[in-house]
């Protein structure tokens, strides 16, 4: 996406900003909750977004439309409700919280106080409107929450999928997690079109729920 114009970048940056914090941050506090202090003895319980973004992610995922925070580096066996079921709580609190966020940012358009037309404007051609930020901000929180859903390690959707799977499911869910970096990569950069199709039509459909169209 090096094409990108000067309001799609600023909305980008802006959005990568918002919620890569706000998802890292999720992992966080929640890991908390459950007994565990490592994120906090780390600093990870903050807004403060350098504590979140990696450079090299955060680069990537505006110009090339994939990318990454630093992880939320947790100890599962000090979780109250066990390693198991709170670890896949802990990983299912990233994805939600960009589920959220998308929601909330839907609420102008749902009150009818911005109109879904003005979505393509700038301001100056320098600026995104408010309309144009917040479609662009719901659409990239729902494909990254729909994304780290994946079944594939390290993504938060092996370790939700780990924490329900019944046991006799381990042995296949640790060669899927032992070749996942590898599966994801193929994915992102060679698989573009399977992607695509595993992600965009639940990502139409929900961005168009949240929109109310």
């Amino acid at each position: 996406m090096l094409g990108l114009t000067a309001p799609e970048i600023i909305a980008r940056v802006i959005t990568l900003l918002i919620a890569f914090t706000i998802h890292e941050l999720a992992h966080a506090w929640v890991a908390d909750q459950l007994g565990d202090t490592t994120p906090r003895r780390m600093g990870r319980l903050t807004l403060n977004p350098l504590a979140h973004l990696d450079p090299v992610g955060s680069l990537l995922l505006v110009f090339a439309g994939f990318g990454w925070a630093k992880p939320v580096m947790t100890n599962p066996y000090n979780f109250r409700n066990g390693p198991r079921l709170g670890m896949a709580l802990v990983a299912a609190a990233g994805p939600f919280s960009n589920l959220l966020m998308a929601i909330l940012a839907a609420i102008p358009f749902r009150l009818g106080l911005l109109e879904l037309s003005g979505r393509f404007s700038t301001i100056s051609g320098l600026l995104p409107t408010p309309e144009y930020f917040l479609v662009d901000f719901i659409q990239l929180n729902i494909l990254l929450m729909l994304f780290n859903l994946l079944p594939i390690g390290p993504l938060d959707g092996m370790k939700v999928l780990r924490g329900f799977a019944p046991r006799e499911w381990d042995q296949a869910l640790n060669l899927l997690e032992q070749w996942g970096m590898f599966i994801l990569l193929a994915l992102v950069f060679l698989g573009q079109s399977v992607l695509s199709l595993v992600l965009g039509t639940p990502a139409r459909l929900l961005i168009n729920l949240i929109l109310g169209r």
